[in-house]
């Protein structure tokens, strides 16, 4: 049978984890043609979701655990524990159930069909209408000023073929942006709508900051556009004050004693230009910082323990 792995990232899950995971089980079960594997990948939670997970894997051996040294963030821990998958394809699925388990069969139908990826994208959802405003005018921004095209309303819910995960594991990647690799590497793909259901239990993890670092880590990953902005707009702004000056300097000659410079015009330019060029210093910076990372190459994840990974290794040693 082939082998299907599913990898759930979590954080403070303890509300949704026993949920996630009966109802995966469940899909997986009524397809019936199929072996699989559950990873779950644990970001140093502080609550009980370890405990709990720990409990199932007794039970469960289809079960398996990474727990993280510390929380190595919302980017790098998820693509780490898809690397770590065996299966013959890999499905990336959230613990707080607004990624619909139920969507793993067609997920499986598509991918027998021969797509190497199969995706969820959101039409609508049932959050928060001013986040996922703001969510998807962030992703036409994207999808308008990225080298490659990207799916839009996309959040790495999907299935993923072996072969894709296998060149992954050829990137080396230290900060991956998952969404965009995926359109960059030219897999034909299959892109199933759903509706986004609301959060039933527990909090979300996400704040301002992280969806900022995602939404950064797009803009740097898949586009030059904003450092040509910064070419281009310096220019502009300096022909423009170059003009301005130049119409200041011949209406102060033509009326030398009636007209009076004042500081108005001198205080606006400057805090103009301060703020034109902190904004395009903090632009380059991020490029600056990502390239940094690539440098350091350092792991994705450190990890603490695993569990019931030790089945892998006793039947590759038997090979």
């Amino acid at each position: 049978m082939k082998l299907i792995s599913v990898v759930t990232p979590c954080y403070n899950e303890e509300k949704n984890i026993k949920y996630i995971y009966l109802q995966v089980k469940n899909v997986i079960e009524e397809l019936g043609t199929y072996s699989y594997e559950h990873i779950f990948i644990d970001n140093a939670s502080k609550d009980k979701t370890v405990s709990i997970l720990k409990e199932i894997a007794k039970k469960d051996k289809n079960v398996k655990i990474i727990i993280n040294a510390r929380n190595f963030g919302h980017i790098r821990s998820p693509y780490h524990a898809i690397l770590q998958a065996k299966g013959d394809a890999v499905i990336s699925i959230a613990a707080d159930l607004q990624d619909p388990p139920s969507m793993i069969a067609d997920f499986i139908k598509n991918w027998e069909e021969g797509y190497k990826i199969v995706v969820g994208v959101k039409s609508k959802s049932e959050e928060n209408p001013v986040i996922f405003a703001i969510r998807k005018l962030y992703y036409n921004l994207i999808e308008k000023f990225a080298d490659t095209k990207q799916i839009k309303n996309f959040t790495g819910f999907g299935l993923y073929d072996r072969e894709f995960v296998n060149i992954l594991r050829e990137i080396d990647e230290p900060y991956p942006y998952f969404r965009g690799l995926i359109t960059e590497m030219g897999f034909e793909r299959a892109e199933i709508e759903f509706i986004q259901p609301k959060r039933k239990k527990g909090k979300t993890k996400n704040n301002f900051y992280t969806l900022y670092d995602m939404a950064m880590l797009g803009f740097v990953s898949h586009s030059k556009v904003p450092l040509r902005m910064a070419t281009f707009i310096g220019f502009s702004v300096a022909t423009f004050s170059l003009l301005v000056a130049l119409g200041y300097l011949i209406y102060k000659l033509v009326f030398w004693q009636r007209f009076q410079l004042g500081m108005a015009p001198m205080v606006i330019g400057v805090f103009f230009f301060a703020a034109v060029q902190l904004f395009f210093i903090g632009i380059i910076g991020e490029y600056i910082g990502a390239i940094y990372t690539q440098v350091k190459n350092r792991p994705l994840v450190i990890e603490k323990e695993r569990i019931n990974f030790e089945l892998d290794d006793s039947e590759s040693g038997k090979d």
